[in-house]
């Protein structure tokens, strides 16, 4: 705080420029996801002893994001059901008929927020609907501003990364085969991991 204040007694007051502005301040206004240097994953227990972890490479999404009263921001993502990959393709099919996510009819996933509170200076608590085959039911993500920068190519961006865990018979999701050893082939719970590079709109 010292430092911040030390000026010359006859000095007038500077005004703030940029450098000085918080970075909560500072983003403000319409954000847009960059799919190519974003990621939305899953993890789900496999067999009961090992994890398939996976990835959804199709998506869309925008923020509002009100720096100074976190609790007025949004997002809004869409997610393309058939772009989700494991490394397997007999799996990856799996997933995508309707057993699992049924991307046949009903190609999108998405997300809302419908409340946004701030945990500290760069942790924010984001709750929204989740909305998969047609079922959406609130989840509650953990997120992290993880700082702004800008790009080579102009672009003001602001990175955040958080998770949750769901469990997916919420959302009708309830396939599974019972393991002859005991216990079940796959695990109810699913842990969502997101890694998002925004680029400002306005």
């Amino acid at each position: 705080m010292g430092l911040l204040n030390r000026r010359r007694a006859t000095a007038p007051t500077p005004a703030a420029d940029s450098a000085s502005v918080p970075n909560t301040a500072r983003l403000t206004g319409i954000w847009t996801i960059d799919p190519a240097h974003s990621s939305i994953a899953f993890v789900a227990r496999y067999a009961m002893i090992t994890k398939v972890r996976g990835t959804f490479e199709d998506f869309d999404g925008r923020l509002y994001l009100d720096g100074e009263r976190p609790g007025r921001s949004t997002a809004d993502v869409t997610i393309k059901a058939a772009s989700l990959h494991t490394r397997q393709k007999q799996r990856d099919q799996h997933l995508r008929s309707a057993d699992f996510f049924h991307a046949e009819a009903h190609p999108t996933l998405s997300f809302r927020s419908t409340s946004v509170q701030q945990l500290s200076a760069d942790t924010y608590r984001l709750t929204g609907g989740l909305s998969i085959k047609g079922v959406t039911r609130p989840v509650v993500l953990d997120l992290t501003h993880t700082g702004t920068a800008t790009d080579p190519f102009g672009n003001e961006r602001a990175g955040f990364e958080g998770s949750t865990t769901v469990d997916r018979t919420d959302w009708g999701l309830t396939w599974n085969s019972v393991l002859e050893t005991g216990g079940v082939l796959v695990g109810e719970k699913v842990k969502l991991e997101l890694d998002v590079s925004a680029v400002r709109a306005a």
